[in-house]
């Protein structure tokens, strides 16, 4: 009998350490990854769904601090230093809070990263930043809590976060143009052809001064043996956005002839729209 009770407890016990049930989580985990002009933008978090719920002023209540998802501290890292409501904000990782309202939440960027939920003991020496966000009515149910960037541009974007029929952005503004022109600038003593290539580009696309660009783009073709139907475009681009439309014309001809010889229809399509708004053939 002793032997049979023994067998049974081996048995029972290889049952228990085989078993291993697999099942989704509540709140998977998500990662967001984006490049706002050089700078890099992680975010890491877990997506609670709301199964029926009111969710604020119930489940999240108003006016109490929230950790914008679930399990471990919602965490975003900025490979540069960033603003965040014209606070300065050092590259690194951060835990985001916020404080939802009815009609509005501030957002906290937080020092401490470890563990999750809400800090057990607020500590305002570790916010490096804070914010106070608009709250926008969303027309349907966003079942799932969702963290996004949006309005992307060269020197900001919008961090989103979105739940239930809740959406508020919270401004981030990045240091591109200061990088980029400090690059430029130290290139601009000894550039080659796509040091000054890359140079008029920018200053087109940003509103710089167009006869800088023009001056660069000119130099970037010279040092060019063959210059490619994407390089004339942008130089007839440049161009035009100075006032020579002669010039203009002349150029998107070329990048004309050269697309329609390396069989781009995009570009020839594009060129010949210039060509008719400008007054070409």
């Amino acid at each position: 009998m002793k032997k049979i009770t023994l067998l049974l407890v081996v048995v029972l016990a290889s049952f228990s350490l085989e078993a291993q049930i697999t099942a989704p989580a509540p709140s998977p985990f998500s990662k967001v990854e984006q490049k706002v002009g050089l700078t890099d933008v992680t975010i890491e978090y877990s997506r609670p769904s709301m199964r029926g719920r009111a969710i604020f002023g119930n489940v999240v209540p108003f006016d109490k601090v929230w950790r914008t998802g679930a399990n471990a501290k919602t965490k975003i890292t900025f490979s540069d230093d960033v603003k965040i409501d014209g606070q300065e904000v050092k590259a690194g990782t951060y835990a985001i809070f916020a404080k939802p309202g009815a009609s509005s939440w501030e957002v906290f960027f937080y020092t401490d990263i470890k563990g999750g939920g809400t800090p057990k003991e607020w500590d305002a020496s570790k916010v490096a930043a804070k914010t106070t966000v608009k709250v926008y009515p969303v027309p349907v149910d966003i079942e799932t809590f969702t963290i996004t960037m949006d309005d992307l541009k060269t020197n900001s974007a919008n961090l989103g976060l979105m739940w239930e029929k809740v959406y508020v952005a919270i401004p981030l503004e990045v240091s591109t143009d200061a990088v980029v022109m400090s690059s430029i600038d130290k290139v601009m003593s000894g550039p080659n052809a796509g040091d000054y290539y890359t140079a008029a580009v920018y200053f087109l696309e940003e509103g710089k001064d167009i006869k800088k660009a023009k001056e660069w783009i000119d130099k970037a073709i010279s040092m060019s043996e063959e210059p490619k139907f994407w390089q004339l475009r942008q130089q007839s681009l440049i161009y035009a956005k100075a006032g020579d439309k002669k010039g203009a014309i002349e150029v998107a001809e070329k990048s004309l002839a050269a697309a329609q010889e390396a069989g781009n229809m995009d570009y020839v399509k594009m060129n010949k729209d210039s060509l008719e708004e400008w007054g070409g053939k």
